[in-house]
């Protein structure tokens, strides 16, 4: 069906339909697992049933974007509940880690691989939260398929085949056993090769196990396998490594990790409540500032002050809007969101509309150049150090200390990650959704027998004194995981995510406007030709950013981006449909549920029943 902004469309591509079905649906960013999931109805469960499936299928088919080490933050409606939940998959730094560490080690970050930026690891223990809580299927349901997966095969994808190219060098020589996990006879496998974990599957298996010692009730299995992996044998192998390895990391030096058993052992999985902006009648909600979720409540609050349905969805006008409402955004994060159970991160000022409409006075018609971080309550902001990569490639000291004389397959490890979505709603009223990642193949090695790595969230961390998202012992980095759900008058509509890092919340605000703003379907907004601004400073080791910088899919109307070019902004074009994988799911007044996955990348796939 066309509609007025057909025109706008790319008529070579082959767009996906929206699907609809009277039961449930999944959308995720591999077609196996919205598979997967789908099956959970078959047997009986809802929404979360099928998102836990889903998500354990997508850490053996997506090992490079995220694993069973990594972390999650999850967005969970319960039907009738009339509230979002969140259940916070990121684990806190060690113990023992403290910025004095750091600094007697000669390092003025925290690496991007190795395990120094190792955190506990928080997926497994968020997934099986969400299982206990809200689901009803027995844990041996929901890990059958990937255990099947891991076993028996699956076809290996081609950027986890580039990845593990890229990176056989390394695995030969020095992470040995990521070389015994990813290699196949001492090469980096195909493209769509057959691809096996044999200790993955072990290890769920053995968690199953201990999970059915614990009799047939279904609460006692959960609690069961949480213990075998927090302080049982999982714990005790990921220990056993950290306490005599030393791996060599993105600095070019070999370091040991400082993470324990033991702070696996005091670490669950929480659940707290979300975070919410009321916008156009609807309730949007987020994670708090432990994650980067509040950068989408703020832009969205700035841009309520402008009509933005009358401007096009490609025009300059709605670009520009929208990148300059992002760099403030943005710029808040950078000074004031970290973990709030360790430093004062002022929420409720960033969100209260006096600021706000402050804030908002600062979007003029040229682009800023600047990082113009606010100052909420009166506070003083403190930013970090960043790389201006228009300064070229004399940066500060730090820059070169992790940089400069570093064999390339080396250096490759800290590259800037990426990230999966997983989000399902059934008819009675379930919604979840999630952003997994972390805990990838890149990163950090594989620890022995358990055919995982651990995540390397430490990273996001920094060693400025003062900041709110500072390391201390206990403390979880401040990630850009950021998934969001929506209720309409305490009813569940609608739930999406993507991966991207710190463009997540640009990709995912741009979706939700070109819905609620432009009146676009789900999948027409998920396949929206997109944008977002480099001036955002990544979170990623050595946070670099691009001052003013603007990147858009190169489908976008030529005059668009002339007129962008004559207000400032420095333009860069990359390929169509290369930017962001949204998936989505929905439920309509009429209890129909909805389905959308972006076809970028040609992986993400929506399945409804």
């Amino acid at each position: 069906m066309k509609n007025r902004y057909e025109a706008e469309r790319n008529p070579t591509v082959l767009f996906r339909p929206e699907l609809r079905g009277t039961r449930g649906a999944v959308a995720s960013t591999h077609w196996l697992a919205s598979s997967a999931g789908l099956r959970m109805y078959d047997k009986g469960g809802n929404a979360f049933d099928a998102a836990v499936a889903a998500a354990f299928v997508i850490q053996v088919v997506e090992p490079h974007l995220n694993g069973p080490g990594g972390d999650v933050p999850v967005l969970a409606h319960r039907a009738g509940s009339g509230r979002v939940d969140v259940v916070c998959g990121q684990g806190p730094m060690p113990r023992a880690a403290t910025i004095d560490r750091f600094e007697q080690l000669g390092l003025s970050v925290v690496p991007g691989s190795g395990l120094l930026p190792a955190v506990v690891p928080g997926a497994f223990g968020a997934w099986l939260r969400v299982l206990a809580e809200y689901g009803t299927l027995h844990l041996k349901d929901v890990l059958e398929p990937a255990i099947g997966y891991a076993e028996h095969g699956y076809p290996l994808l081609p950027k986890a085949a580039a990845m593990i190219g890229a990176l056989q060098e390394l695995f030969r020589e020095e992470w040995t056993e990521s070389g015994r996990t990813y290699l196949v006879r001492g090469a980096a496998p195909r493209p769509g090769q057959r691809m096996t974990n044999p200790d993955l599957a072990r290890t769920y298996r053995r968690l199953l196990d201990e999970a059915g010692a614990a009799g047939a009730d279904r609460d006692k299995q959960i609690d069961a396998a949480l213990r075998a992996f927090y302080e049982g044998f999982v714990a005790e192998a990921i220990d056993r490594y950290l306490a005599t390895a030393e791996e060599i990391d993105a600095t070019g030096r070999r370091h040991r990790g400082l993470l324990t058993g033991a702070d696996l052992a005091g670490w669950r999985a929480t659940v707290e409540p979300s975070l919410r902006l009321d916008h156009r009648g609807l309730s949007v909600h987020k994670p708090g500032p432990w994650s980067q979720g509040p950068v989408f409540l703020q832009q969205l609050a700035l841009l309520q002050g402008f009509d933005l349905a009358a401007m096009g969805p490609v025009s300059a006008d709605f670009l520009h809007t929208v990148t300059e409402a992002a760099k403030l955004a943005f710029a808040d994060r950078e000074a004031w969101y970290g973990d709030p159970a360790h430093a004062d991160v002022p929420v409720d000022d960033l969100l209260d509309p006096a600021y706000t409409a402050a804030r908002r006075e600062l979007i003029g018609r040229e682009a800023s150049t600047a990082l113009r971080p606010g100052s909420p309550g009166g506070r003083t902001p403190v930013l970090p150090p960043v790389h201006d990569e228009s300064a070229g490639p004399a940066g500060p000291a730090w820059l070169g200390e992790l940089e400069e004389g570093i064999p390339a397959v080396v250096r490759s490890t800290a590259a800037r990650g990426d990230t999966c979505c997983v989000t399902a709603a059934d008819a009675r009223g379930n919604m979840v959704v999630a952003t997994p990642s972390g805990g990838w193949l890149k990163s950090s090695p594989v620890v022995p027998g358990l055919g995982f790595p651990l995540g390397t969230r430490g990273q996001m961390a920094t060693l400025t004194r003062g900041h709110a998202n500072a390391l201390a012992p206990g403390k979880r980095p401040r990630t850009t995981l950021s998934p969001t759900l929506v209720l309409r008058d305490g009813r569940p509509c609608l739930a999406f995510g993507t991966p991207g890092g710190d463009q997540q919340d640009q990709w995912t605000l741009q979706f939700f406007l070109r819905h609620t703003e432009h009146g676009m379907g789900l999948q027409e907004a998920v396949e929206a030709r997109t944008f977002h601004t480099d001036h955002v400073p990544t979170s990623f080791t050595p946070r670099r950013f691009a001052p003013g910088t603007v990147v858009l899919e190169e489908g976008m109307p030529r005059e668009t981006i002339e007129e962008l070019r004559r207000r400032g902004h420095q333009v860069r074009t990359v390929a169509d449909y290369s930017l962001s994988k949204v998936c989505a799911t929905a439920l309509g007044s009429d209890d129909m549920v909805t389905a959308a996955a972006s076809p970028r990348g040609a992986q993400a796939y929506a399945v409804a029943d």
